[in-house]
Formats: structure tokens, C-alpha cells, sequence
């Protein structure tokens, strides 16, 4: 009798932290969470899924029309057939129109600001290996600023020196010991939590577990009850203001501060800038409109003897402000944390244990104490003697870019010009999903003369590529990274559990292909020589030399990639009582913040300089274009907030769909109010739409949020029909999002701008297509 294969367990990592998966040498049998005493991570359940999906591109595929004629090509991207090709094939056809485009119109006609969430591990990660071989071929068009983060991260250097939204914060013992009221602002830590841009610590949930029991005052504001409320309970309350009018609310506060001289003015002299300029504006001495808790209450639904309750907490205790990042992904969302900042700065906590504000408390578990690490090396973006970006465009504008070659815009300050791209390579992200108002992304999507999309499935992106390459997954490849971007504290091998399903093949050896193509010798520049291996101990071993001045000797490196086990880097006492701008508090000559007054600025003579009425020289209220404020009766505003069972896009297509899925399409949570209004029950399927398209969704009715805001959770694949009125059957909230920048300072994406009307779904039944692969394929 024929025996079983034996299975094995191997240690490998994700964004959503270290896993141990079992796999028979040739499939994936089961994975699950590899750190003990953390909470449940569903995340972690589906390695199986990603590795055998149907969803997979299985080999390289070229779009029909496009391989009849690549300098003229025919059809329409995303409706045209794909046509199975070999490698050798695939990677002549770009090497060709590569040489051709480059020579033609010149290295910023190349965009190879391939965006996304960066392929875990500190090799292979996409966007950096496609810049590395871009460099060796002369230089390309690359990003500025991410759609998480691009107005905050644009603004905080002028107001505290620093981007700040991905800074260590405030160590959480001393937020245990010393806060007294912790404000979740905009933040739902636990759903954001499960992930990491390196691999999840696993940290940050035990400590808002800690802080649950701890008897603070605990408050959270947010035109949603998160899943985060829910987790805390009865020690949480939820206040729900108007969606976008977190400025207003904070203006209302203020005020109030003000009008009861509880202001810390001996902090604001000693350690800010700009504060008179700012308060003229918020006694209404400059405009004649006092911005007190009545007006503040008028704009943001929040009653009047609530905002005034809030001046007199926070005044009265330590306060802790954690705000997460949805709120700045609006429409002058520079405003939303620099008035944050702004209010911390007048409450006077700043640089106290437990005190101030913090950005990150919600992402890759901000708070956790940094360890005494060896931390890795990772592959550098360019090559010797290559050229890097020669220009770069604000992430988010791509759209703009396509549709506007050389046109002038304004960005950060600063006059520039649109690039004329005719060469997308997107290798590791998912465009069509993260960014706004996808039917102007696909009419934008036409103009280049080539796509190259490398990717491990179907995505959308995919479907509108000329030609797409099939990638490993993480679990088909050899890598190392670290756990926690702040603590650094795991150090993981991610061991390859599987080869390489059908043609898939590493990136890292795609661009070293590509790169002797190029030019005679081009492989050995762009891998020094080296394979996969080899570079992993590299890194190793400069993790090793790191890790000497912290006193923490690594083994060598055979012995840790054998052992197959993680390295659990030691505690630091010292950043353990870690206290964000403690020093500048204590001596702000002494140890200045990197603006231009070496003070937090609470007015900034540069911004106004620029004459931005859509970003001033201080934090102000700004009605978006569209919102509560100047929604039509039937009109609702919809919020695009992170989903509790995926990271963004990534997952989409796995069972763990079934947990939240409603009427076969994304869940969409609204009112009781506005549901009784338009005749809808829970788990009817629903119709929303406005001038820039149409979704189907599964009502929930709940009153977990906001009469007149709707939620439809980012990240569901588009699956637009264009036999049904180009309706999207899954949901993908981008379809009926604005596509406008958060301001000419930052150019963020402003995907939580949009009004949107709702009825009961009463068509054809349609069926679900997003993760079929296309029928050539």
C-alpha cells in the first residue's frame, strides 16, 4: 500500500505577520498564524487559496490585438481576447517596443511608478526590481506620495518637520500609564491592524486589548460604529459627526478652549509658531464668523454641549488624539491633521508621556516598543552607473497625467509639467482598484501604446494590460523580512513552501532577463552576480553588523535558514519609555523640529506664499465639492472605509469572501432612516449610482452609522458589465468615487468625496465574473 507524501511545515511571513503553512511538497494544505498569543488574523487561513486559485494568470498572455500589430495595435484594452504566448516570446515583444518607445519619445515616456503594497520580503519586492532594470535601460517616470497617506504626509513637513504619518509613536506602556482619555479619530485599529507594510508584529491589537480593560475614557469618532467600537463595547463611546467635517469639529473645541482660557498659551509660545495669525481666524476677528461649538455644531451634526463637553475632557486629562488616515483621503484633507495637531498643540500635551497625538497608533501597531535589532538589508531601487527616475508625478494623478501630456500643474509649491507617457509597466499593485472613478481610469487606460502588467492573477489591471506576465506568489519564492515596521521585532525566513505553479516565474528573474537584453553583461549588473540566496545572506549579514551595535549576535546564516525559525529580537528598556518630541518640549532651541522656524507651525508663511485657496496658511474649515452641506434630498455620502477581511484588494477572490459578502456583492452598511426611505431590507441587493457610474451591493441596515452616509468598503475587483449598462456586479466602491486631488499642496487622493443616490435593485440577475480568468486565458 502506497504511502502519503509526508507534509511539512514551513515558517513564512505576509503583511499579515508570520505564518506556518503545511504543504505535502507540492500543494498548500493549511497555514495559520505562527506567533502565540495574538488574536485571531483570518487573514492568515488562506495561503491555499492564493497559491491554487483559479483566479492565477497561468502563463504569458498577450492581448489579441496588440500581437497582430505592436506599432499599430487594434482592439480596445479590457474588452479585447488574451492569446497565449512563451516567455521567449512575451519578453521579445517588450524588449522591441521598449527600445522603440524609449528611442522615440525619450525616458520619461516610461512610467515604471509601479505602485501598490509592496511584495512582502526584502528581495523580491515588484516595484523596486522594475525600477532597478528601468535604471539600467536609462532612467523612467516614477511616483510621488501613496494614496494611504498623500496629504497628510505632504503637509506634516511644513507643520512638524516630518511626514509623520509613518513614525514611531508614543510607547504604549506609557500610554497605559499616564492617559487618561485615548480619542480614536477616524481610526478603526481593528481591521487596519491585521496588516503590515513589512509583516504585522501581531503587537498592536494586544495593546488596544490592554487599553480596553484598563478603565480610560475612551472615545471614538467616526460617522461609522467600526468593528473597533464593537471590540471595546460599553468601555467606548462612539460619536458620529457628518462625514468630511473633522476640521469644523475641531474648530468647535477650539474655540472653546479659547473662550474659557484653557489654552496652554505658555506652550504655544514656547513651542509653536503662527498661533495669533491662526486665532484670529477662530474668534472670527479676520472673517467676522466666531468658529464656536454652535457653528462647529451646524457644519458637523455633533451637538453644541458635546463639543463644549470635549474642550473640558481633554483640557482636564492627559489625551492621547489617535487619528487614523481616512479622513485626510478627502478633499482638503491637508486640513484634517494639521488642525489635529493644531488642537493637540493648543491642549499643550505634547511631548508629554501620553500626551499629544499620534498617526500611526492604527498602522503596523505604532506604539510597540522598538527592539534592540538586527535589522535587514534589502535590494536598492537602481543599479551602478543606472539612471533613476527622471521625473516623477504625484501617485495619485496618473489619471491626469495620461489624460494631459505637458500640461502644467502645480504640486508641493512647486510649477511643474505633466510627462507624455506611452509605456505603463505596473508589476506588483492593483490600480484598478485603488484608484478613483475607474470608467475615467479605463478612458485614460487607452492612450498609451504599450501596458505591461506582471502579476500573479486576474486583477482588473490585468484585464487591461497588452501584455501580462505570470508571477510568483510570496510562497513560491525564497525571502527574509523583518516583523513591525516600528519595533523590528521578529526577524522571519520565508522559506519557498511550493514551486512555482505553471509558468510563473520571480520578478528578480524576469528584469535580470530583460536587463541582458538590454545590453551584453546586463544580467550580471543587474544581479551583481548573485542568485536569490546569495542576496539573502547578504542582507543577513549586514542585519549581523547592525545588530552588533545593539548587542544581538545573529547565527550564521545556513544554521538560521535550516533552523527554519524565526529570531525574536530583545527589548529595549530604553524605547520602551519612548516619548514622541519629548526633547523638543524640553529645549525646542536645543532640538528644533526640521521646519522652517524649528517650531510647530501652526501658521506657515511658506504655504501661504503659494496662494493655494484650496490649501491656506493655516488649518480651515473648506467645504468639499461634494458632500452633506450640498447633498440634494435623496442624495448620500459615501465612505470608502478599509474591509475587516482583506488588505485592500489582496484576497478578494478567496473564501473569505463568505463572511462578509451580502446578495453575492459587497456589503453595504446604511442607515435605518435612509433604508425605510427608499423601501430596502437587509440583504436586499441595491442599486448606487451618480453621474461617473454604477455598483451593485448587499444592503445592511444598521444603526451603526450616520443617517445620510452610506459605506461601501474599498478594495472589491471591479467587474463592470457592459451588456448591463456598465454596472459593476461586485461592489468596487472606486466606480462612483471623485477623481480630484485633496489639494495642489499635496495632490492626495480625495476617494472619500463623493455623493451617491440608492434604490433596490429591481433588474436582471447578473452573474458574478470578477475572478474568472478571461476565457482565452
Amino acid at each position: 500500500m502506497a504511502s502519503s507524501p509526508a507534509t511539512n511545515t514551513i515558517l513564512t511571513a505576509a503583511h499579515w505577520g508570520p505564518m506556518l503553512v503545511d504543504t505535502d511538497g507540492e500543494n498548500v494544505l493549511a497555514s495559520r498564524g505562527a506567533l502565540p498569543g495574538t488574536f485571531e488574523n483570518s487573514l492568515q487561513s488562506v495561503v491555499r487559496e492564493q497559491v491554487h486559485s483559479k483566479t492565477r494568470v497561468r502563463y504569458p498572455m498577450v492581448r489579441k490585438g496588440y500581437l497582430a500589430s505592436p506599432d499599430a495595435p487594434q482592439g480596445v484594452r479590457g474588452q479585447d481576447e488574451f492569446v497565449r504566448v512563451s516567455w521567449e516570446q512575451a519578453l521579445d515583444l517588450i524588449h522591441t517596443q521598449h527600445q522603440r518607445i524609449r528611442a522615440t519619445y525619450g525616458p520619461a515616456s516610461v512610467f515604471a511608478g509601479s505602485y501598490g503594497w509592496r511584495s512582502n520580503g526584502v528581495l523580491h519586492k515588484a516595484a523596486t526590481l522594475l525600477q532597478r532594470y528601468m535604471s539600467l535601460a536609462g532612467g523612467y517616470t516614477g511616483h510621488l506620495g501613496d494614496y494611504s497617506t498623500g496629504a497628510a504626509q505632504a503637509i506634516m513637513p511644513y507643520v512638524v518637520g516630518s511626514n509623520e504619518v509613518y513614525q514611531q509613536q508614543t510607547s504604549w506602556p506609557l500610554v497605559l500609564e499616564h492617559t487618561d482619555v485615548v480619542v480614536l479619530w477616524s481610526a478603526n485599529p481593528l481591521n487596519t491592524l491585521k496588516i503590515a507594510w513589512n509583516a504585522s508584529d501581531e503587537q498592536g491589537i494586544v495593546w488596544f486589548d490592554r487599553l480596553r480593560k484598563s478603565g480610560k475614557r475612551l472615545i471614538c469618532i467616526d460617522p461609522m460604529r467600526s468593528e473597533t467600537v464593537d471590540f471595546f463595547g460599553d468601555a467606548m463611546e462612539w460619536i458620529a459627526p457628518h462625514m468630511g467635517t473633522d476640521v469644523a469639529l475641531m474648530l468647535g473645541i477650539a474655540h472653546t478652549l479659547v473662550e474659557h482660557g484653557w489654552h496652554d498659551s505658555a506652550f504655544l509660545q514656547h513651542c509653536t509658531t503662527g498661533y495669533d495669525e491662526f486665532a484670529r481666524y477662530l474668534t472670527g476677528e479676520r472673517d467676522g464668523v466666531a468658529k464656536t461649538a454652535e457653528w462647529a455644531a451646524g457644519i458637523c451634526g455633533v451637538s453644541a454641549d458635546k463639543i463644549r463637553e470635549l474642550a473640558q475632557l481633554f483640557h482636564e486629562n492627559t489625551t492621547m488624539l489617535m487619528t487614523g488616515w481616512g479622513m485626510q483621503r478627502q478633499q482638503f484633507g491637508e486640513q484634517k491633521h494639521w488642525m489635529l495637531v493644531t488642537l493637540a498643540a493648543m491642549l499643550g500635551q505634547i511631548g508629554t508621556p501620553g500626551g499629544g497625538f499620534g498617526l500611526s497608533y492604527h498602522f503596523a501597531n505604532g506604539g510597540n516598543p522598538t527592539r534592540r535589532a538586527a535589522v535587514l538589508a534589502s535590494m536598492q531601487g537602481s543599479v551602478a552607473g543606472g539612471v533613476d527616475a527622471v521625473d516623477k508625478i504625484p501617485v495619485a494623478r496618473i489619471v491626469e497625467a495620461l489624460e494631459n501630456p505637458g500640461a502644467p500643474y502645480q504640486h508641493n509649491g512647486m510649477d511643474r509639467h505633466f510627462p507624455d507617457i506611452r509605456f505603463i509597466w505596473w508589476a506588483g499593485g492593483a490600480n484598478f482598484t485603488h484608484h478613483q472613478d475607474t470608467n475615467r481610469l479605463i478612458r485614460a487606460w487607452q492612450k498609451p501604446e504599450l501596458i505591461v502588467i506582471s502579476e500573479c492573477f486576474w486583477t482588473a489591471a490585468a484585464r487591461h494590460a497588452d501584455i501580462v506576465l505570470p508571477a510568483t506568489t510570496s510562497f513560491e519564492r525564497n525571502d527574509l523580512t523583518m516583523t513591525g515596521d516600528y519595533s523590528n521585532q521578529h526577524l522571519v525566513p520565508m522559506k519557498r513552501v511550493v514551486a512555482p505553479r505553471d509558468e510563473a516565474r520571480d520578478d528578480f528573474e524576469v528584469f535580470a532577463e530583460l536587463s541582458e537584453r538590454w545590453e551584453a553583461g546586463g544580467r550580471e549588473r543587474f544581479t551583481e552576480g548573485k542568485n536569490d540566496l546569495q542576496w539573502l545572506e547578504t542582507f543577513y549579514q549586514i542585519a549581523g553588523q547592525r545588530g552588533a551595535s545593539q548587542q544581538v549576535t545573529l547565527p550564521p546564516f545556513r544554521e538560521f535558514w535550516q533552523a527554519n525559525q524565526l529570531i525574536e529580537m530583545p527589548q529595549s528598556e530604553q524605547n520602551a519609555r519612548f516619548v514622541r518630541f519629548a526633547a523638543f518640549r524640553a529645549d525646542p532651541q536645543a532640538n528644533p523640529l526640521k521646519t522652517d522656524s524649528g517650531k510647530i507651525e501652526i501658521y506657515s508663511r511658506r504655504i501661504a506664499g503659494y496662494g493655494y485657496a484650496d490649501c491656506p496658511g493655516h488649518p480651515t474649515w473648506l467645504a468639499p465639492d461634494e458632500w452633506h452641506g450640498n447633498a440634494r434630498a435623496d442624495q448620500l455620502q459615501l465612505l470608502s472605509a478599509h474591509p475587516a477581511h482583506r488588505l485592500h484588494s489582496q484576497l478578494n477572490f478567496t473564501s473569505l469572501r463568505e463572511r462578509y459578502a451580502v446578495a453575492g456583492c459587497e456589503p453595504l452598511t446604511l442607515h435605518p432612516d435612509d433604508a425605510r426611505a427608499r423601501d430596502i431590507a437587509d440583504g436586499d441587493l441595491v442599486r448606487v449610482w451618480n453621474s461617473r457610474g454604477q455598483v451593485l451591493a448587499g444592503a445592511v441596515v444598521s444603526d451603526g452609522i450616520r443617517p445620510g452616509v452610506i459605506c461601501l468598503h474599498e478594495g472589491a475587483w471591479p467587474d463592470l458589465d457592459p451588456q448591463a449598462g456598465g454596472i459593476c456586479k461586485n461592489g468596487a466602491v472606486n466606480v462612483l468615487t471623485k477623481d480630484l486631488p485633496s489639494s495642489r499642496l499635496g495632490n492626495g487622493c480625495a476617494g472619500n468625496t463623493a455623493l451617491v443616490r440608492l434604490e433596490k435593485y429591481r433588474g436582471p440577475s447578473l452573474t458574478l465574473t470578477a475572478f474568472d480568468p478571461p476565457a482565452s486565458a
